[in-house]
């Protein structure tokens, strides 16, 4: 182990044997920051924006993207961005400037596409979503076909409001649910149905407020009924009324942190590896949200990943490090928002290119230095003598600059995981965006309380949402969506819905504590402020749960 004091935040920084041993093999200077300070700065780029209408700077033709209002670069279709009918401005290397500045320049002139995904049907509200069909307000979407204010899904059918889940139908409000039908308001489930309030179950069917429960059904607060039992005692309750609902959540609140058990952590198949989230991962180190990797380390969010260190999604990469949102990339380092990229560095928004270094928005370059040009020779050369004076100005091995992200800190990933005042922001040199509220419309609060009072011009009404200010509307296809399913409309904006239900998946800091049960010492990811009581070692679970 190694030890050093971070930059930011004066806390102590530790790096592994497993750790230097990537940071060594990938050439990356050893970090200078803490684990979180690293991973808020990179999150700061992954853009987390309103949705809102604008005009292509090339065509104007009419667009939706989470892009703000002023961004400090043009605009194009994706259509226009991918053609052939523009080329990325380049600028030759000016050895007394900073690079970095020099970088920001060259993105504040090149066009970028209005936002990410491709092979979608009807889905222009949406960002970062592919191959996806009648989707809406949606963000990081693989596969889906009619979901609303969904957030990192991947096949997902006829669902509103969920995050982190995976090949599920007629989901709502629900999060890190997965292979399940008909569920409303759960965390941690998989192969459920027709249950409401759930809450790390498995093969559960018509179970009503329940936690922890295995191959179960017609269970009431984890109490047994027999089928006619169950159905009756379920009428008592008015799931329609949001009433009903705002109290049944205080209750499940109370269950949640005085009954149910709760396992050090959610990992799932994993081998030599610590973090949260993790499935079929094998040695991969302090890593969060991540399947299907090995032999990585300080990850937030990726997939099928192999050596490679500091990451905040990465999807199919190999022998890569400090990047967020990169994809089928091989060799890339310092990078934002790559795709099948190798043996490059600092690149912002580059496709299929290799040998490029601190290029904006290339599409199958080679031998690149700020989006110009060279030959192999030249490529080399110049690139030696750029790293030896960013080294000299300490700048190499650094993520981007926090000035080059696309939006301000409170539109972007981070200002969900670190949440932060304007103030704060300021302080540690991020951007801030000011955001115009809008007063016209009803406040949600005024709705009537049952979705059976429901008239369908409500979906022609603007709602204003009282805690964020924020406008927003009820869609045609979500209102089919709650009388079909007898859930209450909802009096919040979509992305405030968003950030309370992706909470749980957010908290990267680990805490020590002991076993419930046994009293063993363990590590979790559990804040004390949750109130969890019964936080169990994976044994003691297993022994109690399973």
């Amino acid at each position: 182990m190694t030890d050093l004091k971070c930059s930011s935040c004066d806390a102590i920084v530790s790096f592994s044997k497993e750790e230097l041993s990537l940071f060594e093999k990938l050439e990356i200077p050893i970090p200078e920051e803490c684990f979180l300070c690293r991973t808020r700065h990179r999150l700061a780029f992954w853009t987390f924006g309103k949705f809102r209408k604008g005009k292509s700077d090339l065509s104007g033709e009419s667009l939706i993207t989470v892009l703000p209002e002023k961004p400090r670069f043009p605009i194009y279709t994706s259509k226009e961005w991918f053609s052939d009918d523009w080329e990325p401005p380049a600028t030759d290397y000016n050895p007394d400037k900073s690079f970095f500045d020099q970088l920001k320049e060259l993105q504040e002139k090149t066009p970028h596409p209005h936002q990410f995904g491709r092979n979608n049907f009807n889905s222009d509200w949406c960002d970062d979503v592919w191959e996806s069909k009648n989707c809406y307000l949606c963000r990081s979407l693989l596969e889906c076909e009619n979901v609303g204010y969904g957030y990192r899904v991947v096949q997902i059918k006829d669902s509103f409001d969920l995050a982190y889940s995976y090949s599920s139908e007629k989901i709502y409000d629900a999060a890190y649910i997965f292979n399940s039908f008909r569920v409303k308001y759960a965390f941690n489930v998989r192969d459920s149905m027709d249950s409401i309030f759930l809450y790390d179950c498995r093969n559960v069917r018509n179970c009503f407020m329940c936690w922890n429960l295995r191959n179960k059904q017609y269970h009431i607060k984890n109490q047994p009924y027999s089928k006619e039992e169950y159905f009756e005692k379920i009428k008592d309750y008015d799931f329609g009324s949001l009433k009903t609902i705002k109290k049944l959540k205080i209750e499940w609140r109370w269950l949640l942190q005085n009954e149910a058990i709760h396992r050090e952590n959610l990992n799932f198949r994993i081998k030599n590896s610590t973090g949260n989230f993790l499935s079929d991962c094998n040695n991969c180190i302090n890593c969060f949200q991540l399947e299907g990797s090995e032999n990585s380390a300080n990850i937030v969010r990726g997939l099928r990943n192999k050596n490679c260190i500091e990451m905040s999604g990465g999807l199919d990469m190999e022998l890569s490090g400090q990047v967020c949102q990169a994809t089928s990339c091989f060799d890339a380092k310092f990078c934002l928002n790559i795709t099948n990229c190798r043996y490059s560095m600092y690149l912002d928004q580059c496709n299929n290119c290799e040998y490029c270094f601190g290029c904006v928005c290339l599409r199958k370059k080679k031998f690149c230095i700020l989006n110009k040009q060279y030959t192999e020779e030249e490529y080399e050369k110049l690139k030696e003598e750029i790293i030896k004076s960013m080294k000299s100005r300490g700048e190499y091995g650094k993520f981007l600059p926090l000035p080059m992200a696309y939006t301000g800190y409170n539109l972007s990933l981070a200002n969900i995981y670190f949440p932060k005042t304007k103030e704060e922001v300021r302080l540690f040199g991020g951007l801030w965006d000011n955001i115009e509220k809008s007063t016209e419309g009803i406040s949600a609060d005024q709705l009537p309380d049952n979705i059976k009072d429901v008239d369908e011009k409500i979906t022609s009404q603007p709602l204003i949402c009282s805690e964020t200010g924020y406008r927003f509307n009820i869609s045609e296809r979500e209102l089919v969506f709650l009388e079909e399913m007898n859930i209450p409309l909802p009096v919040y904006h979509p992305d405030y819905r968003t950030k309370n239900r992706f909470g749980p998946l957010t908290s990267l800091t680990p805490y020590s504590g002991t076993c419930a049960f046994c009293h063993k010492e363990i590590i979790t990811n559990y804040p004390t402020d949750w109130g969890y009581k019964k936080i169990a070692c994976e044994a003691c679970y297993n022994e109690k749960v399973i």
